[in-house]
């Protein structure tokens, strides 16, 4: 059994957290953590925790954020198929991919590829008064030691969402062209998503610690779609999520993949607080970029690359990767500590302990 020997600590979660938002000095760097589940089976093994119980791998770990947010309780409004799995929210279907290491989810069957406009208004959204809202705060209290957020990458996350439900050139074509029956039908999804936050906010004013958003921008070298595109179109909508997390005094950070960082002063203008994912592979995305760039201005979560080190190096090399990572971002606060991505199912559990090993290491001020 491995044990991850942990940094002292003489903040609580939620200090350390809300100090980083807000660039003050901390114990140490925040934690974050996020997986694809054959490797999280591996290392929870490996920590001797039964069942890959998520909650004492976090523990072990020592990762300061939990999420909270409302179920949704409301009828089924998507066909189930044969050797599918249908995401409740949105109606997109996955196919299971098996690999060497075991496999995944991957996403299928686009309900709304190629629809015409009658068939995209009737695409059914689900309603904001099936989330059952009493729940949250059984999960605040389960998590009172803990930093808790409501939101998640994946809200609003125009494009990649939506595109899970008409293919990606869809979404990119109906965007560029600002077609009124999908921009009607990705409005009443966020307002929806919007609705549901605000409840829960409201219901547990004072409970939550930070809104997390994500919007996937870049490809791995370029922009995925132009800054006039995204200020056009996407920039009111972000804009509102983030007035949501303003109204409340709370921090708002959002989750951008690949080469993002052509849109960060817009964020900034916005009034977001931090991004995150930040993989340092992409271009004008590295940490010494971000930092002489960013620093000061935007908080920054990740640049820990799955596809580096991590997954094709040695637990050393990830350990220097950690270091060298932590020695540019540590400097004036600001950073939380994460992997790119979720960490995928090609990394050696070795270098996953070493990586939590390397913060407490060295993330401490």
């Amino acid at each position: 059994m491995s044990v991850i020997n942990k940094a002292k600590e003489t903040m609580t979660a939620k200090e350390r957290v809300w100090r980083t938002f807000h660039h003050e000095k901390t114990d140490r760097v925040t934690i974050g953590y996020e997986t694809n589940p054959a490797v999280h089976a591996r290392v929870a093994q490996a920590l001797g925790i039964p069942d890959g119980d998520m909650e004492q791998v976090y523990q072990a770990f020592g990762v300061d954020y939990r999420a909270v947010g409302a179920p949704y309780i409301g009828p089924q409004l998507f066909p189930s198929k044969p050797d599918r799995n249908v995401d409740l929210l949105e109606g997109c279907y996955m196919r299971w991919v098996p690999n060497k290491d075991g496999g995944y989810w991957d996403f299928c069957d686009f309900p709304l590829q190629d629809a015409d406009d009658e068939m995209i208004a009737s695409y059914p959204v689900p309603n904001p008064d099936d989330f059952d809202y009493d729940a949250v705060g059984a999960q605040l209290e389960r998590y009172k030691d803990f930093a808790v957020h409501v939101g998640s990458p994946g809200v609003p996350d125009i494009i990649n969402a939506n595109g899970r439900i008409m293919g990606m050139e869809d979404v990119l074509c109906h965007l560029l062209t600002e077609n009124e029956a999908a921009l009607h039908f990705f409005d009443r999804r966020l307002q929806m998503q919007l609705t549901v936050l605000e409840r829960t906010l409201e219901k547990y004013k004072g409970k939550i610690d930070f809104l997390w958003l994500g919007e996937d921008l870049g490809t791995q070298h370029t922009p995925l779609i132009s800054l006039d595109l995204y200020r056009r179109v996407l920039k009111p909508r972000h804009q509102k999520f983030v007035d949501l997390a303003k109204a409340y005094d709370i921090p708002v950070q959002i989750h951008t993949c690949g080469s993002s960082s052509w849109v960060y002063e817009d964020f900034i203008e916005m009034g977001v607080t931090g991004v995150d994912t930040l993989q340092p592979e992409a271009t004008n995305m590295s940490p010494r970029y971000l930092k002489d760039t960013f620093g000061g201005r935007l908080t920054f979560r990740g640049c820990i690359s799955t596809a580096g080190p991590l997954a094709y190096g040695t637990a050393e090399e990830t350990v220097q990767q950690v270091k060298s990572t932590l020695d540019i971002m540590m400097p004036g606060g600001g950073y939380h500590f994460a992997p790119t991505h979720q960490i995928q199912d090609n990394t050696p559990t070795e270098n996953v302990l070493a990586m939590y090993q390397a913060v407490h290491n060295y993330g401490v001020y």
